[in-house]
Order: C-alpha cells, then structure tokens, then sequence
C-alpha cells in the first residue's frame, strides 16, 4: 500500500516539515552525484555505528544519519511519509515543539535500534534514514487523527480512502512481524518500533488542547 495523501487539511504552513525534506534531498543528491565512492564515504563518516555510539564516540552521526539515504527509493519513501503525514503533526504541535519533537523520535528511534542488536558484525554497520524520526510522527497522527482518511494506492490500479488508524496500523503491525523475524533484509525495524512508540507518547503529552473561544467582557 502507498500513501498519496491525506484528507486532513493543515491549518499553518508546515515550514518545518518542508525544511527537513528539502536538507535530506540536498544532502542525497549532493553526495550522490559526487560519484559512487564519495556516496559510500559519506554513509560511513556520517552514518550512525551502535559500536561507536555505546562507547561515547562519534555522538553526532545519531543526528547527522538522520539526513542520510541508502539509495534513492529508500529518501523517496521517507520523503513521501514525511510530506503527507509531517504537516498536521508540526500544526498540532506547533513550529518549535515539532522541531524537538522530530529529534527526540530519532534519537529513541537509535537507541531501540542498539538495544535490538544482537551480533557483534551488526554493532558495525552503519545505519542510516529518517525513518526512525517520521514513524514517530505516524504514532503521533495514529494518536491525534485516527480518523483522517488516507488515500492509498493498492495494489497498481485501486485507489482506497482508508482510515489512518488501519493505514497506520497495518504499518506497525508489519513493522512489529518484521521486526521478530531473524533476518531483516538491512532495514532497522526496531528502529521504526522505538521511534513510533516515542512519537505516541510525546503527542500524549503535547497535544494541543481545544481551547475555548474567548468572550470579551461587557464594558459599562
């Protein structure tokens, strides 16, 4: 299933969210057309590396991998999840507290990726991708806006509207199965696991509460 966009409309322009897309394509294709060797340099200077991490070095790949891409399919569905589902999440939350919010998802999404490690061969391959930091925002959409309706493509011809609590939560769900399978084909489940989690509960916690209009007092 492929997500084309979501019937609920921002009410602010999510300057944010546009931001984190443009610095991951510029940083893809910058790296990208410098040739093969330079890409894959990149991937190992600013990927993040759980050996180096748990011994307090090279701290800032946590952050600097977040804006990092293994291929172009791999920055094209981050982008797409980020673009449609980002906006609402920074409305709610407002500019300064998704900001955070975007960080704080990547950074639980790492170290769920460190803790699920179990041989010593993984604890050296550098991982890389938004993704830990966009599933947190669709646990924070799951939390806020079960019932938007999602237009997804399924299969190659039919077009659906489903609910985002299904959307989303067959995408757990998968991301759960996946994770307990003994190979998982390079991608970092637990990772989209721990970022979803964070992002749920942040958004119990900053959620914006509906306030009521306010009623000018009478003058006499």
């Amino acid at each position: 299933m492929i997500p084309l966009r979501d019937e609920n409309r921002s009410l602010s322009t999510p300057h944010i969210t546009r931001v984190f897309i443009i610095i991951n394509v510029v940083v893809f294709f910058f790296f990208w057309l410098l040739g093969a060797e330079s890409f894959w340099s990149a991937i190992r200077d600013y990927g993040m590396v759980p050996a180096d991490v748990v011994t307090g070095e090279r701290l800032y790949t946590i952050f600097t991998s977040m804006f990092m891409h293994g291929d172009i399919l791999h920055l094209g569905g981050n982008m797409l999840f980020l673009y449609i589902f980002g906006d609402n999440i920074e409305d709610s939350f407002g500019h300064g507290r998704y900001f955070a919010f975007y960080f704080i998802c990547g950074i639980a999404a790492s170290a769920m990726h460190i803790i699920s490690i179990t041989t010593t061969e993984e604890m050296r391959l550098s991982a890389v991708g938004a993704s830990g930091a966009i599933s947190g925002v669709l646990g924070a959409y799951l939390l806020l806006y079960p019932r938007a309706r999602v237009l997804t493509l399924v299969g190659w011809a039919y077009v659906a509207r489903i609910p985002s609590i299904f959307f989303i939560g067959f995408w757990f769900v998968y991301q759960l199965l996946y994770g307990f399978l003994p190979q998982s084909g390079g991608v970092a489940y637990w990772a989209h696991i721990g970022g979803f989690i964070a992002g749920m509960a942040i958004a119990l916690i900053l959620r914006r509460k509906r306030r009521a209009p306010r009623v000018e007092e009478p003058v006499f």
